[in-house]
């Protein structure tokens, strides 16, 4: 049972209402995160803003459903890989490459190299060593890429946190970590 309780749209009105209901258009649905990010009107619009602004970046969804995944992963949070399994098929990942992003890995050396950093920069809190900043680069890491990835993290970072903090039911198709 969630800790934190999320906001039940029929509830609210005004700014909070219009922006539930523009996810609930956009997604066909407010998934109990972003309900749980109502509770904090600053911070839903703040992640909706940083979300959307990031997909304006270099990264496909691909490539931002693997970071999604190998992030969620390695912070452990249920809600996240559950959510990203789901998202990631529909952004064309495999079985295969699903399985591989939760393990920080790809097929594709670019991709590797992409959730092999931003893993890292999990586990080590930001703190990498020239060495693996220069093996991100060797395999085509930029330093744009360097600097998206680690917004990646941040944004997926927010949402695992807030998940276990939360709680957060998981209204997706549950995946086991």
């Amino acid at each position: 049972m969630a800790r934190i309780q999320p906001i039940n749209r029929n509830a609210t009105t005004g700014q909070l209402a219009s922006t539930l209901d523009a996810v609930k258009a956009k997604l066909g649905t407010v998934p109990n995160l972003f309900a749980t990010f109502a509770q904090s009107p600053a911070v839903l619009n703040a992640y909706l803003a940083f979300s959307e602004a990031l997909t304006h970046g270099q990264l496909t969804a691909k490539q931002r459903e693997t970071l999604a995944l190998a992030i969620g992963q390695a912070n452990a949070c249920q809600y996240c890989v559950s959510a990203h399994t789901l998202l990631g098929k529909g952004a064309g990942l495999s079985a295969d490459a699903i399985k591989d992003a939760r393990n920080g890995l790809s097929a594709d050396p670019l991709n590797d190299a992409i959730a092999k950093l931003a893993v890292k920069i999990v586990h080590q809190r930001g703190v990498v060593s020239d060495a693996e900043i220069a093996e991100a680069r060797a395999a085509g890491v930029t330093d744009d890429l360097i600097v998206e990835i680690v917004a990646h993290v941040a944004l997926n970072t927010l949402t695992n946190y807030t998940n276990h903090i939360a709680a957060t039911d998981i209204d997706f198709p549950v995946v086991q970590l």
